[in-house]
Formats: structure tokens, C-alpha cells, sequence
């Protein structure tokens, strides 16, 4: 197995981002490129990583490769990647081989890891509330509502989309007409949402233009960043309050 990228810089953006939720991941590499699907450790989270082999400037691959990583050490090498440099990744035995190709030739050897638990599936989820919004945007208010409480709200109309939080003292809403942003509902939807983790979340927003928020009545959120060389899916757990 061999993989090559010539800019490898948004890969390292993107596992770091992931790093964040899930500390440790299988990779999955065959013929279409390089994918995972993990969930975090307190099961609130899925991350859904997929990145195309017309991503690769080289992609050799027999049948399908299952690489468990250390987020932590993966993350710690990829920081060592400059502006200009590629990145070509390598399965030796029990390890991965990463080597960084600039001005000099580094090479890093990272120990695979076995990875607990049953392998995890992507969820069907049917929303009832679809919304394209600018990224920029959709980070402000989710930056916003930290500054009030510790989870948010999204509701949905047929012609808006809102964003509002509410703390024990203080509150922020933030609301978006049809003429801002692309909507798509069935019915009026609304559901909450741990700012902790959409904050987490909100970084990729600097990988793309767009973001993509899915969700329905007390419904887990999905919120996608694609891209032609790309796609980054998050899937969130709704926070139901207890009476």
C-alpha cells in the first residue's frame, strides 16, 4: 500500500479537527480512496471523514487496507508539514510509514493499533429540516451562543432559520431569512444541541463555503463540508432536557 499527496495540508487540517472528538480511528483504504467512521468516547458523536482517490496523486492499493491509528501521533506529524511538502503514507508490517518530502526527506514511523469495539455504521436519518448557509456564518452564531449557555437551539420554518440559546441569566438568538440561505423543510422543526460539541465541530467550517445542517424535531444533527476533494460529516446526539 502507497499513498501520495501534493497537498497534504488539508489532510492534516481535517485530522486534527477530528482529533478533537475521537481519539483513536481505523482507516480504511482500497480503490476509492481513504475513509473513516468513528464515534466518540461518551457515544454522543459520529465523525464521517471520506477522502476520494482523485485526492491522491498516487493511490496503490490491493483489495482493502484497515490501518488503527492514534489520532494524538498522527496529529503530532502532520504538524511537521510545510507549505510545498508531500506527504507519502506507507504500511510496513505494524506500521505506518509517513514521509515528508520537502527541501529534506523526513520519515516518521508510527506503531498500528488494535482498534476495540464492533466496527460503526452511518446512521439513515430522514430530516425534516435541510439548510445551506454560509460557514462563516453558521460559526459566528454557534461562537455567539457560547458566550450565554451550553447548548443551542435550531428551528426551522418554511422561510427562516434560527439559531437561539439560553443561559440562566442571559440569552442569544440569531435568525437567518430565505434570501440568506437555501431552506428545505417539511414541517417546523426544533431541536438542541451541545455547544461543546458544535464547537468542535464548527472549525471545518474554515474548509469550506458552505455547510450543509440537517435536522428534525429532537433529532441528532448532521452537518456536512464538502468539497470536490473532500467530504467531513458530523452526526450529533440531540441534548433532551429532563424535567
Amino acid at each position: 500500500m502507497q499513498l501520495k499527496l501534493d497537498h497534504p495540508k488539508i489532510f492534516s487540517e481535517i485530522v486534527s479537527i477530528i482529533s478533537d472528538l475521537v481519539l483513536e480511528v481505523r482507516i480504511k483504504i482500497n480503490r476509492e480512496g481513504m475513509g473513516i467512521v468513528a464515534i466518540d468516547p461518551a457515544n454522543v458523536a459520529m465523525v464521517i471523514f471520506k477522502l476520494p482517490s482523485t485526492a491522491f496523486s498516487e493511490l496503490d492499493v490491493d483489495g482493502e487496507e484497515v490501518l488503527g491509528v492514534s489520532l494524538e501521533s498522527l496529529k503530532s506529524v502532520l504538524r511537521r508539514i510545510k507549505p510545498g511538502s508531500i506527504l507519502v503514507m506507507s504500511r510496513e508490517e505494524n506500521e505506518l510509514k509517513l514521509q515528508i518530502k520537502d527541501k529534506v526527506k523526513r520519515e516518521f514511523n508510527l506503531a498500528l493499533i488494535d482498534i476495540e469495539g464492533e466496527e460503526k455504521n452511518v446512521p439513515n436519518l430522514d430530516f425534516t429540516s435541510k439548510v445551506e448557509m454560509s460557514s462563516v456564518d453558521f460559526s459566528e452564531a454557534i461562537e455567539d451562543s457560547s458566550v450565554v449557555a451550553d447548548s443551542c437551539s435550531f428551528v426551522s420554518d418554511t422561510d427562516r432559520f434560527v439559531i437561539q440559546a439560553k443561559g440562566s441569566l442571559n440569552s442569544f438568538k440569531s435568525e437567518f431569512s430565505s434570501d440568506e440561505l437555501s431552506i428545505e423543510t417539511i414541517e417546523k422543526s426544533s431541536s438542541k444541541y451541545s455547544l461543546e460539541y458544535l464547537q468542535k465541530m464548527v472549525k471545518a467550517t474554515k474548509l469550506v463555503d458552505k455547510v450543509k445542517i440537517n435536522f428534525s424535531n429532537d433529532y441528532p444533527l448532521r452537518l456536512d463540508f464538502t468539497t470536490p476533494f473532500i467530504k467531513l460529516s458530523f452526526v450529533l446526539a440531540p441534548r433532551v432536557e429532563s424535567e
